[in-house]
């Protein structure tokens, strides 16, 4: 789900959100994403990933280095359970 990614960002220090940015402390799947159809599985594990005027290369470079890391144990999870 969407709040376990949430705790797993936070943890390597990286602030996301999940949901859209206009229905922020909802616990529901976003509405953007119904409306675009998503499958409502994958919509309640999807993740907001915003920058800023302050948003430094380092920033992003921190998040490629978290979102590869936690993929990659997705991946291997969802190959043990296979």
């Amino acid at each position: 789900t969407a709040e376990t990614s949430l705790m797993a960002y936070d943890l390597a220090g990286v602030a996301v959100s999940s949901g859209s940015a206009c229905s922020s402390g909802k616990v529901a799947a976003s509405p953007v994403l119904s409306a675009m159809q998503a499958d409502p599985a994958i919509a309640r594990c999807a993740i907001r990933v915003s920058t800023g005027w302050n948003t430094m290369d380092a920033d992003i470079v921190r998040f490629l280095e978290v979102f590869s890391g936690l993929h990659a144990k997705q991946k291997a999870k969802r190959n043990v359970a296979a």
